[in-house]
């Protein structure tokens, strides 16, 4: 059992019940070995600054790098007795090394080392989720761009809408993605401050050189103030804010591909493998990973919520509270991964059900806009163009009959600007084709979309 830091002012041993409950070892050992990489970089300054012997530097070094080793090859066993990570890494360089192990906690405390092992963490994860990231862009950009001549019906308030490209409404997702990219390079940035040094909160009259530990963990800089140090818990609700975001979108896009594989919509067809079945109904394919991934979600805003609320009663400086900080960026953190992992897969197999697609955009309620901008090119107000399709719409489309059914004749009751030319805009090529603005579904412009895409994740 691990002896514990602190236990010498105590006459009593505390409670098998307070143990249990205290001990944090069950969820932070997953920072094992960012521990040990402070660790090694503050017993590295504390001998270069004379603080302790060169010698019983080395010793904890070598000590720690054995460790180490062991934690990134999987053989390190957690002694499930230990109050925290760091009462077990230092009870066990105690066993290796002896005496020397003693003098590594000369000049930090448990406060200000555990936020430097969460800041490395984030740091490793965070690059972890842009990979993981950049990679469902490549796969959502691959399916794009095998799909570019595909037109589909949008829609608005979930109502048919007008023509776009599937390829267009596909990079929606990407730029969405890339947004959330930036918001955690953006928080990466803040985290990359060094808070080891700053001791329990009021730093330390012993002549140590954070600076040095800064170098040697590739911080871009150190945290000013000593009780801000311990206290900030800012960037693990940024973090966790941007993956809030970030499973939002991921939620939306499942919400698409849902509908989409729905024999309403038939738009596409999902593996089997990323399907289930009914235990009544022999027909059914399920798209239950995507339900899970929507459902999932409600988990990942529940873990911004819950440091939230851990934060906002605590007064400023360190306080035992923050151990629960951990469980839910973690939580948080492994299931943005997982969707991510699925997504990537999910759009390597998905079939694009173009004749069920090809028979939806024949609904002409999809060209109103385009007859209406006919018009305005033509002299008539938007306000008249609008009315004027407005009647087509009631009169034609609503009683089951076609607006490119009627002749010349037929068209000028409505305007005098019309023509039979009119009839040539009124099928989904020509629709997305009349786009021009930037940014829009036009096909010239969504392929230069996919190739600007292309070259910027390669």
């Amino acid at each position: 059992m691990s002896k514990k830091l602190w236990g010498t002012r105590f006459n009593k041993k505390t409670n098998a019940l307070t143990d249990r409950f205290t001990s944090s070892i069950i969820f932070d050992q997953r920072l094992a070995k960012y521990d040990i990489l402070g660790s090694i970089a503050h017993a590295k300054m504390l001998a270069k600054q004379k603080i302790i012997p060169q010698k019983d530097g080395r010793k904890i070094v070598k000590g720690l790098s054995l460790i180490l080793k062991d934690v990134i090859s999987g053989k390190f066993k957690f002694d499930p007795a230990a109050e925290d990570i760091h009462s077990n890494i230092q009870e066990l360089l105690n066993r290796k090394i002896g005496e020397p192990a003693h003098k590594l906690h000369t000049a930090r405390s448990r406060n200000d080392q555990v936020a430097l092992d969460t800041r490395m963490y984030l740091r490793s994860e965070i690059d972890n989720l842009m990979e993981f990231s950049a990679q469902l862009q490549k796969a959502i950009l691959k399916f794009a761009a095998g799909n570019s001549r595909v037109v589909i019906p949008g829609y608005t308030h979930m109502q048919i809408a007008q023509c776009v490209l599937l390829a267009h409404h596909l990079l929606a997702y990407v730029e969405a993605l890339e947004r959330d990219k930036q918001r955690l390079i953006d928080a990466k940035e803040r985290i990359n401050s060094m808070p080891l040094g700053s001791c329990a909160f009021s730093g330390t009259g012993l002549n140590i050189d954070r600076n040095f530990v800064r170098k040697e963990l590739k911080f871009t800089k150190q945290t000013a103030n000593s009780i801000d140090s311990v206290s900030d818990r800012d960037y693990i609700i940024e973090v966790l804010a941007d993956l809030a975001i970030l499973s939002v979108h991921l939620s939306r896009i499942a919400e698409d591909l849902i509908l989409w594989s729905t024999k309403e919509f038939n738009f596409i067809d999902i593996d089997f493998s990323f399907c289930t079945g009914s235990s009544i109904m022999p027909h059914k394919k399920n798209p239950d990973i995507l339900e899970l991934i929507r459902g999932s979600v409600g988990q990942i805003q529940g873990n911004l919520s819950s440091v939230i609320m851990l934060m906002k009663g605590l007064p400023t400086s360190y306080n035992r509270d923050m151990q629960l900080d951990k469980p839910p960026l973690f939580d948080a953190i492994d299931a943005v991964k997982g969707v991510l992992e699925i997504f990537i897969a999910l759009f390597a197999n998905i079939v694009i059900e173009k004749e069920a697609i090809s028979a939806k955009v024949k609904d002409e309620s999809l060209f109103s806009v385009d007859i209406v901008e006919y018009l305005i090119k033509r002299g008539v107000s938007y306000r008249q163009a609008h009315d004027i399709v407005g009647r087509m719409v009631r009169e034609c489309l609503d009683r089951g009959k076609k607006i490119s059914s009627l002749n010349e004749k037929e068209l000028k009751k409505y305007s005098p600007k019309f023509k039979s030319d009119v009839r040539n805009i009124l099928n989904a090529w020509a629709s997305v084709n009349l786009k021009k603005s930037f940014g829009s579904t036009n096909p010239e412009m969504v392929k230069q979309q996919l190739v600007a895409w292309s070259r910027r994740l390669r």
